[in-house]
């Protein structure tokens, strides 16, 4: 985020709750100067639980059903953190998060919901489905269904819970494995479903029309209702009810609501089952800069744990937050006495309650559908983000008006560098003193610079800086350094030191100190972990968050790699998925989706440092990092330092989910137009202009992998051992030729 305005308060959500979306959005309408959000959150797509049971039934997609944090966050010029908070301090005011440095607030609201008690029940949490968290039980309700189909038993499908989410997700489940068994030819009869409940009816809290009309649907669907049954502990094939057991297939698990054990930890007031307690204001009765809502909060007057509440409490959090920073009174919250509920029976068609009046009828899950289509627009179809205004007029030429548009949004990363005809330009302007010591420099630019030390040894050196691409400053420390990092190991060097240069946004000096340390302590984790020092720096404050490293290392003077030396044979392998451009460049724009944005990140958290070893041992011949200029530019380096043509299989380059979608939506790097001018290196450009991979040919690349020619002969046993080593992606992208006539050296294929 880029900001001339000093920070000076750190407003975080702990949670992307139905209550925390509301906030972000209302935050982007309307920010308030000199405060920053952060968003700490378990889940990058975060569900509407309240349409689950129509993903189960197969009425819904994945993206129907879920918010999409990433471009909300980015909406609201918030900083999203990816990570589950183990617990807060709320003295030192920090949260502790695993894996990353603690969070610091001055302000925080929490709205993570609940889970299905599990802890009171031997065997639920390892043997049952608990319905939340819902990612991973969509992951398990996946596999089985496959176990149910992979057999040819007698199957006994069990539900735990008679609240509306367990009478929902019975008759959501039934609909789906009765279809899906239709489908695959299995013969039905052998699905047998029962729900059971320590009450003495289902759909406790909601009126007796309601409650007769589900039995009704119950009977006529033929699932075996079970009530006064206590379910005291679960086994892998039993359950035992009321002291007895039953044999059962799979338990689905949708008991009353827990919360988790850290906010009692932490020192907040809860109640006797965890929740947080709080106020009339949402805030916590024992801490007044924390709030908390939505399932985990605990009211003066307590209401059901619906998700209705937390999209009511949405605003007035948002105020309160507005107001506490300003010195304001507080809102009071007033909840609801009566919501209406529409209780879906599976089929698409639902069951009205409210207070004791009951209706049902088809249109009524169409209504709901479109009531909570309309909701999930609100967050997943954002406003456009603005672009900075570009002043073309009186411009006729249209190709210099396409360049200076490039400019309405400059991409960080590697995508900001500059371009390699620039970088060329200046270059060859400079006066290119030499030393006997120099062994590579400025007269044959390579990945890094190497200097000649006593003992037959190398000194590697290279240098990076780029501005923030991501608002989270110890990953971006990571990253940054990764990329930095890729240059000494693509050389074979083995990193010693490094000197980092920061450029931090203004703000208040606790909230600059902050910053600062987690982007300084990403760097130094990852120096640490390929036996390297952070041996000094500089800093300075401006609008927008930037870093970068010098790092040396050192070499084997006969063990060095180059990007010249492949040899006609040789196979290319790449150790890294391509994309980081046109998935960043959509992410600025709020058009990447978070899923996409997070696999791209993790794809740039895995250093380098163990590929080049594997590549070593397999008789690497040359070898790059996959940076700025694209994978075209960095191959056209290698063919012409190694006098060697290549074809690049197109079809075979791996790629990151979502890159397609972003390319062919047009949204592209600020840098890529000037790495497409080097497509005069291919022989055959014109029969490739319509393939879907081939603008990512020129995508340029942030903490990219290692690109590298191998002998054909070891390629294979190269490619199990990189992906043994994590480098899953790692495939063979083409084959080196001998130097033939033409002036392009790279044939597509």
């Amino acid at each position: 985020m880029q900001s001339n305005t000093p920070i000076i308060k750190d407003i975080v959500l702990i949670g992307g709750g139905h209550a925390h979306v509301s906030v972000l959005r209302m935050f982007g309408m309307k920010p308030i100067p000199g405060v920053r959000l952060t968003l700490i959150t378990r889940d990058i797509h975060t569900p509407y639980s309240g349409m689950l049971p129509g993903l189960i039934a197969g009425h819904y997609e994945f993206d129907d059903i879920h918010i999409d944090l990433g471009p909300l966050a980015k909406f609201a010029n918030a900083r999203l953190y990816h990570g589950e908070v183990e617990r807060i301090d709320p003295d030192t005011q920090q949260i502790f998060i695993k894996g990353r440095p603690p969070v610091d607030y001055d302000l925080l609201s929490i709205n993570i919901g609940s889970r299905p008690r599990t802890d009171n029940v031997p065997g639920a949490l390892e043997y049952g489905l608990p319905i939340k968290p819902i990612d991973l039980w969509l992951e398990k309700w996946a596999e089985l269904q496959q176990r149910l189909l992979n057999t040819d038993e007698y199957l006994n499908i069990a539900v735990v819970g008679g609240g509306a989410g367990g009478v929902e997700v019975m008759l959501s489940t039934q609909y789906q494995l009765l279809k899906l068994f239709e489908q695959h030819n299995q013969e039905p009869s052998r699905l047998h479903f029962e729900l059971y409940t320590a009450d003495e009816d289902i759909l406790k809290g909601h009126n007796t029309s309601v409650r007769r009309r589900f039995n009704r649907v119950f009977k006529e669907r033929n699932i075996s209702l079970f009530t006064h049954s206590s379910v005291t502990q679960v086994s892998k094939d039993a359950l035992t009810v009321n002291g007895e057991p039953r044999e059962v297939n799979a338990v689905l698990w949708t008991t009353s609501a827990g919360a988790p054990s850290w906010p009692k930890q932490s020192g907040l007031a809860t109640d006797e089952l965890g929740f947080i307690q709080v106020d009339e204001y949402l805030r916590s009765t024992s801490h007044q800069n924390i709030f908390a809502v939505g399932d985990i909060a605990s009211m003066p007057s307590p209401r059901p744990k619906s998700g209705v509440f937390a999209v009511r409490q949405g605003p007035v959090l948002t105020e309160n937050l507005r107001r506490l920073v300003s010195g304001k009174s507080l809102k009071t919250y007033k909840p609801q006495k009566h919501f209406l509920g529409l209780i879906g029976t599976g089929d698409k068609h639902a069951i009205a309650s409210r207070g004791s009046w009951a209706f049902e009828a088809d249109w009524l899950w169409q209504w709901k559908d479109s009531i909570d289509r309309k909701f999930m627009r609100m967050f997943n179809e954002l406003p456009e983000m603005p672009e900075e205004q570009v002043e073309i007029s009186g411009i006729a030429d249209q190709d210099a008006i396409k360049e200076i548009s490039t400019h309405a949004m400059r991409c960080g990363g590697c995508g900001a560098k500059v371009g390699s005809t620039v970088l060329s330009r200046v270059l060859n302007k400079l006066d290119k003193r030499s030393r006997d010591d120099v062994l590579v420099g400025l007269d044959a630019p390579d990945d890094a610079a190497v200097f000649a030390v006593p003992h037959n040894k190398a000194m590697v050196q290279s240098v990076d800086y780029f501005r923030s691409f991501i608002d989270d400053p110890y990953v971006f420390g990571k990253i940054a350094t990764n990329h930095a990092l890729g240059d000494l190991f693509a050389m074979g060097a083995e990193p010693q030191s490094a000197l980092a240069i920061a450029t931090v946004p203004f703000g208040r000096e606790v909230i600059v100190e902050r910053t600062l340390s987690d982007l300084l302590q990403g760097a130094q984790d990852v120096l640490h972990d390929v036996g390297a020092v952070l041996a000094g720096g500089h800093s300075s404050e401006g609008a927008e968050l930037a870093f970068g490293l010098t790092v040396n290392g050192l070499i084997d003077q006969g063990r060095m790699l180059r990007k010249a030396g492949m040899q006609p044979g040789d196979v290319l392998i790449l150790t890294k998925p391509i994309g980081t451009g046109t998935l960043f460049a959509a992410n600025m724009r709020g058009k990447a989706k978070g899923r996409w944005i997070d696999n791209a990140i993790e794809s740039m958290l895995i250093s380098n440092h163990a590929a080049a070893r594997v590549l070593y041992e397999n008789g690497v011949t040359a070898c790059t990092d996959v940076t700025g200029f694209g994978l075209l530019g960095h191959l056209v380096e290698m063919t012409k330092a190694s006098g060697c043509d290549v074809e690049l299989i197109v079809d075979s380059l791996p790629i990151l989910e979502g890159a397609e979608e972003t390319v062919s939506a047009g949204i592209l790097s600020s840098l890529q137009p000037q790495n497409t001018r080097l497509r005069r290196a291919i022989s055959n450009i014109e029969q490739w202009h319509a393939h879907p991979n081939y603008s990512l040919l020129f995508d340029p690349q942030t903490a990219g992998g290692l690109l590298a020619s191998v002998p054909e002969e070891r390629a294979q046993t190269c490619l199990e051992q990189l992906a043994a080593e994590g480098y899953s992606a790692s495939v063979v992208v083409g084959r080196v030729k001998q130097r033939g006539t033409d002036d392009a050296a790279i044939t597509l294929v």
